[in-house]
C-alpha cells in the first residue's frame, strides 16, 4: 500500500470531478477554478503573442475548449491510474499473473474508461473491482458530459453571432443606428419598436448562455460585424441616444428603451465570470452632429454629455467589453 499514492489520486479526482461539474452543470458558478485560469492563461498568451491579431484571436475559442477537454480527460486518467497504484497490488496480467507496472496501469484506466476493459488485466479484488466500475462509470458519464457542453457551446457562439450581425447590419456606431431607424417622414420608424424588441430578447439570451458559458467571452470573430462584444456598446450608445439625445417628444415608446437597457445591463453582469474589468476611463460622448446632418432633432451637446456622467460607470463596463476582445473604441467608423 502506498498511502501517498493513493491520496495523490482522490484528490486529483475531487478536483477534476468538481471542475466538470462546476464548469458544464452549475449555471451561476461561471467557470471552474481549473477551467477559469486555463482559460485566462491561454486568452492572454494568444494576445500577447498575436499583437490582438484577429485571425490568429479567432482560434482562441476552440483552442481553449479543446484544451479543456483534454485536461478533464487527462486528470481524470491520471487520477485513476495513481489510484490503482496506491494499492498493493490492484492489477495483475490475465496472462502472466505479475503486478502491473506503470505503462499497464495506464493503459488499463485507458481502456476501462473508454471501452469498458479488453481482460489484458484484472483487479486483484472486490474493491479494485469497484473501483473499475467507477472508472468506466466516469469516463462514459463525464466525457459524454463534456461534448455535450461542446456542442451547447458551439449553438450560444451561433446565436451570439447572429444578434452581433443583426446589430450591426442596423449600424456600425450608435448614430448610424439611430439614423438608420428614423424615416423620410422625420420621425422614428414604425419598423424600430419590433427590431428594439427582437434584440432584446436575442441579447437577454445571450447574457444567460454568457452566464452558462463563460468561454463564450473568448468566441473571438475575426470580423468586427460579427462581434458581439462590438455589438453590445453599439445597442447600448443608440438606446442612450433614444434616450437621452433626442427631445422627450421625438423618444421611441420608453418601455422598450428600457427593456433594451436592462438586457444590456444582464450582459454585463456576466463579465465578472470571464473576469473582464471596466476600462480607466468612459468612452467619448457619441457625436450628435451626425444626427443633425439627417435632420433629426436632437438637446444640445451639454444637456447629453451632463447625462452621461450618470452612465459613466455602464460606459466604462462596455468599453472595457471592447477591450478585452481586442476591438476599439468606436469599433468601426462611419
Amino acid at each position: 500500500m502506498q498511502p501517498l499514492l493513493l491520496a495523490a489520486g482522490l484528490a486529483l479526482l475531487g478536483i477534476v470531478i468538481v471542475d466538470l461539474l462546476w464548469t458544464t452543470l452549475w449555471v451561476d458558478g461561471g467557470s471552474g477554478p481549473l477551467s477559469s485560469r486555463l482559460t485566462s492563461w491561454v486568452w492572454r498568451g494568444l494576445r500577447r503573442a498575436s499583437g490582438d491579431d484577429s485571425r490568429i484571436l479567432s482560434l482562441a475559442g476552440p483552442l481553449i475548449m479543446g484544451l479543456s477537454l483534454a485536461m478533464w480527460i487527462g486528470l481524470l486518467w491520471l487520477g485513476w491510474t495513481l489510484l490503482f497504484a496506491g494499492g498493493s497490488v490492484a492489477l495483475v496480467s490475465a496472462h502472466t499473473g505479475e503486478p502491473a507496472d506503470w505503462i499497464g496501469r495506464f493503459y488499463y484506466v485507458a481502456y476501462t474508461m473508454f471501452t469498458n476493459g479488453n481482460g489484458d488485466y484484472t483487479p486483484t479484488s472486490g474493491r479494485w473491482e469497484i473501483a473499475s466500475s467507477l472508472t468506466t462509470a466516469t469516463g462514459m458519464a463525464f466525457v459524454t458530459l463534456a461534448v455535450s457542453y461542446v456542442l451547447s457551446v458551439l449553438g450560444a457562439v451561433s446565436q451570439k453571432r447572429s444578434f452581433a450581425s443583426d446589430v450591426t447590419g442596423v449600424g456600425e456606431r450608435g448614430e448610424a443606428f439611430v439614423r438608420t431607424s428614423w424615416s423620410d417622414d422625420g420621425d422614428v420608424s414604425r419598423g424600430l419598436e419590433l427590431s428594439l424588441e427582437s434584440l432584446s430578447s436575442q441579447l437577454s439570451l445571450l447574457a444567460q448562455q454568457h452566464k452558462s458559458y463563460p468561454i463564450l467571452h473568448y468566441y473571438h470573430s475575426e470580423q468586427s460585424a460579427d462581434a458581439s462584444a462590438v455589438a453590445v456598446p453599439i445597442l447600448d450608445e443608440a438606446l442612450t441616444l433614444y434616450r437621452h439625445g433626442l427631445p422627450d417628444d421625438e423618444k421611441p415608446d420608453p418601455m422598450l428603451l428600457e427593456d433594451g437597457r436592462s438586457s444590456v445591463g444582464s450582459y454585463l453582469e456576466t463579465l465578472e465570470t470571464a473576469f473582464i474589468e471596466p476600462a480607466e476611463e468612459a468612452p467619448p460622448p457619441s457625436d450628435l452632429d451626425r444626427l443633425r446632418e439627417d435632420g433629426i432633432p436632437t438637446v444640445s451637446d451639454g444637456e447629453f454629455e451632463g447625462s452621461l456622467e450618470e452612465l459613466r460607470e455602464r460606459r466604462r463596463k462596455l468599453r472595457g467589453v471592447l477591450e478585452a476582445d481586442a476591438w476599439e473604441w468606436p469599433p468601426v467608423d462611419d
